[in-house]
């Protein structure tokens, strides 16, 4: 995992923290499986080891449940599943003078943009339909979560849109439960485990399986291939992986959490490239009389060669990611970490620093949670009396010390923790 994965899971903490909910994370295996030339033995290794890496940022073991879509349900894939290694529609990159650029893009699968400030979220909000996350919600939330200050990523602006949230925030005023779902597919830029770790269970759930099977009854081809734009040459298992994510947004998936209950309702925070999933369980839920799952959205954490471009597992620098020694993190922000400076010190001096495509300052607005502090650095960059070198200094003494201590905790995480945290049970909540 690199530092973009943990963001949702931050926030997801936080809010399951502020309203004593259960959360639920599903590791989607098979959909590396799926998109990837991996056999099934290396995806497992690598969810594990995310596991691992999700468990560390301090998630409470009797109110989360943890499970990977492979074991969990009971259908593990064929080798022969992975028929090819696309991703997706292709796309015309911009090059460095912002030629040949096209309109930004986003789904889970491809995410572009022609400008180093990166994606236009109005735009975004417009084009998916959402709504913006204002100052008056904002104030709603902080009333209703009986709070002094939201989570810096909502005061910030990183978690930016929603769907629904106010459902959500009506049955808390109501005195009702809810609960959290969010996850991740496993990536391959994780250290990989000497030996798989033996997992309690194989068997299949059957509410979850249920609950599939309704919602793959009401959605036609017509309507898969209109959401997500496979094609012929796809193979099948890509046309029913959506269904899988979408699975988990309804309570009657979770029998032994949720006591049968099927009008639980759910709150998904992700990135705003995975709400593709999550429109198609909106629209099928009226159709087998379920909730519909609210959304609340983040913004697409960059590259660190810019906002133009997306955190890839597959590109070592690319990013930070949770492995990474002081010596890798110091190297690659000093080396790659694209920067809002001028051309020449006296230039920077004149006309400060760019704020908005600096990479050091952007990651700062993620990881210092200090709002003066963050002030004082944005108006000291952007007036020119702090140089580049230094934004990018304080950036590394920050970022070193939130992965040295991630793989602090982490190195405590044992098989049992593991174990504990994917056995099917019912979490301490009073539903």
């Amino acid at each position: 995992m690199h530092l973009g994965h943990l963001i949702p899971f931050l926030f997801t903490k936080w809010l399951r923290e502020v309203f004593d909910v259960p959360l639920i994370i599903q590791i989607t295996d098979d959909e590396i499986h799926f998109w990837k030339d991996l056999s099934l033995e290396k995806v497992k290794e690598m969810a594990v080891e995310n596991i691992k890496d999700i468990i560390a940022i301090g998630f409470h073991p009797e109110k989360t449940f943890i499970f990977r879509n492979l074991e969990y349900m009971g259908t593990m894939a064929s080798e022969k599943d992975v028929l090819d290694t696309s991703t997706g529609k292709p796309l015309v990159a911009a090059d460095q003078n912002g030629q040949n650029a096209v309109e930004d893009f986003v789904d889970p699968w491809n995410v572009h943009t022609s400008s180093m400030k990166g994606v236009d979220y109005d735009k975004l909000i417009n084009k998916f339909g959402c709504s913006a996350i204002d100052d008056s919600l904002i104030e709603r939330f902080k009333r209703v979560a009986n709070v002094e200050e939201v989570h810096l990523f909502l005061r910030r602006g990183v978690f930016f849109s929603h769907r629904d949230l106010h459902v959500i925030l009506d049955c808390v005023e109501k005195g009702q439960k809810f609960y959290l779902y969010t996850g991740r597919c496993p990536s391959s830029d994780s250290m990989h485990l000497g030996h798989l770790i033996p997992f309690l269970f194989t068997k299949q759930s059957i509410g979850f399986q249920e609950t599939l099977a309704r919602i793959k009854k009401q959605d036609t081809f017509h309507e898969n291939r209109s959401h997500f734009g496979f094609s012929d040459s796809d193979c099948m298992a890509k046309l029913l992986f959506p269904y899988n994510q979408a699975v988990p947004s309804f309570s009657s998936a979770f029998p032994h959490i949720f006591k049968g209950k099927t009008d639980v309702p759910c709150l998904i925070p992700c990135g705003i490239d995975q709400d593709l999933y999550f429109r198609m369980a909106r629209d099928v839920a009226p159709r087998i009389e379920f909730l519909k799952p609210s959304l609340m959205h983040s913004k697409l954490f960059p590259a660190l060669q810019g906002a133009n471009s997306k955190m890839s597992a597959s590109d070592p620098n690319s990013a930070i990611f949770l492995t990474d020694t002081e010596k890798q993190i110091k190297k690659k922000i000093n080396k790659y970490a694209y920067s809002g400076g001028r051309d020449t010190i006296e230039e920077h001096r004149e006309r400060g620093g760019d704020c908005s495509v600096d990479i050091a300052f952007q990651y700062l607005t993620y990881f210092e949670e200090n709002d003066e502090k963050l002030e004082k650095i944005r108006q000291s960059y952007s007036s020119g009396a702090m140089l580049s070198g230094k934004i990018k200094k304080i950036l590394i003494e920050k970022l070193t010390r939130v992965v040295l201590d991630h793989q602090t905790r982490k190195k405590s995480i044992t098989e049992d923790i593991v174990r504990g945290f994917m056995t099917p049970r019912q979490l301490v909540i009073d539903f």
